[in-house]
């Protein structure tokens, strides 16, 4: 039974499933990260920022895995997701450099070492 679950948890091809479960995950991150916020929640609070920007990862995620699904069954959904994607993508990036990398920048130094001078 439990093989048979998970082989088709992950045929996103085929199976919606995966994508619901990703929509929920990030539904509750979103719900730990306006409780985060209340009075009696100040142990957690520090880490309100990181709920929100898990939140919205798992929910381009979990619209990323019901494009697989849309583009086999559903192509004219397909069409109008693939717009929203890209947009997300590009908030998600943007509040990842925001909340997550302004506040150390990323010196290109240490990626690349070579110095050509």
């Amino acid at each position: 039974m439990s093989e048979k679950f998970t082989e088709d948890l992950f045929d996103l091809k085929n199976d919606r499933r995966l994508s619901v479960y990703l929509y929920r995950a990030g539904f509750a991150s979103w719900l730990f990260y306006i409780v985060s916020g209340a009075r009696f929640m100040q142990s957690v609070s520090i880490y309100r920022t990181d709920f929100g920007v898990f939140s919205f990862f798992l929910m381009v995620l979990g619209l990323s895995a019901s494009m697989i699904y849309d583009y086999y069954h559903q192509p004219t959904e397909f069409e109008q997701k693939k717009k929203w994607l890209a947009v997300s993508y590009l908030v998600l990036a943007a509040l990842i450099y925001v909340f997550i990398l302004h506040k150390e920048p990323i010196s290109l130094g240490e990626f690349f070492p070579l110095k050509l001078w």
